[in-house]
């Protein structure tokens, strides 16, 4: 998969704000235009003592739904990892600029295009309506939807404890998003629409992937796979350790 060239990636923090505000308005939040059979899932992890970015995306096949309704087990069918420097600090609310660069690296490695593209971040539940799901999205016109361990912004009632569970992420009286139940009794997910997709197709697809466990299954194989890289290549450190990140000018 090959990636759109939108904007550079060297950027201050404030080309960056401008950079997402210049591009908010791009992203369709639709339903997905064809029928969604593989799901790609994504995970960044860094290394403070290299200062390297592992990335990692894995492709999986939707099973075909039971007579109850219920998906079996996902086939991985791809999978593709990238290394590189981080030249972009951990800010919250710009963690495309940090985490995209690799991640499209490994995009470019696969050799099956996925249907919809998960990413452990958010997409339209960010300060500027314009979080990592969107940008990437966008980037690789590829349908995209974030799922979020925790909330960058927004606020919600309580959520009942049922599987399937929900109710509305909401900013300034705009549902963003929503907080959804993947596992009874286990903390939620933030799920929202990144972009050629709207909130309900976003919820059943990260329901249909969370078969197990809390974390949709391509996003969790996509974790396994940077811990591994992280943990395997960590002890080769030879080159310069790069440190130069561009100047941050609020």
């Amino acid at each position: 998969m090959q990636a759109l060239s939108l904007h550079p990636w060297r950027v201050s923090y404030a080309q960056a704000v401008a950079i997402q505000e210049s591009l908010r308005g791009r992203p369709r939040l639709t339903p997905p235009a064809q029928p969604v059979r593989l799901v790609a899932g994504t995970d960044v992890a860094y290394s403070r003592p290299t200062h390297r970015m592992y990335a990692a995306v894995v492709v999986m096949a939707l099973a075909e739904p039971g007579e109850d309704g219920a998906r079996g087990d996902l086939r991985v069918v791809d999978r593709a990892e990238a290394v590189c420097r981080a030249t972009f600090p951990y800010i919250p609310g710009l963690f495309t600029f940090r985490e995209v660069p690799p991640l499209l690296e490994a995009f470019a490695r696969l050799e099956t295009a996925p249907d919809l593209i998960l990413f452990d971040g958010h997409g339209l539940a960010h300060p500027r309506r314009f979080g990592l799901a969107c940008h990437a999205g966008l980037l690789l016109d590829t349908p995209s939807v974030g799922c979020a361990k925790s909330r960058l912004v927004g606020e919600h009632a309580p959520v009942a404890r049922d599987r399937g569970a929900r109710v509305p992420l909401l900013d300034r009286g705009e549902t963003i998003g929503a907080v959804v139940r993947t596992r009874a009794g286990v903390e939620p997910l933030y799920v929202s629409p990144g972009h050629l997709m709207d909130l309900d197709s976003a919820i059943a697809i990260v329901l249909a992937t969370a078969i197990r466990y809390r974390i949709p299954e391509p996003i969790r194989l996509a974790h396994q796979a940077t811990t591994a890289m992280r943990r395997r290549l960590d002890g080769d450190v030879r080159g310069p350790i790069v440190r130069d990140y561009p100047d941050l000018v609020s």
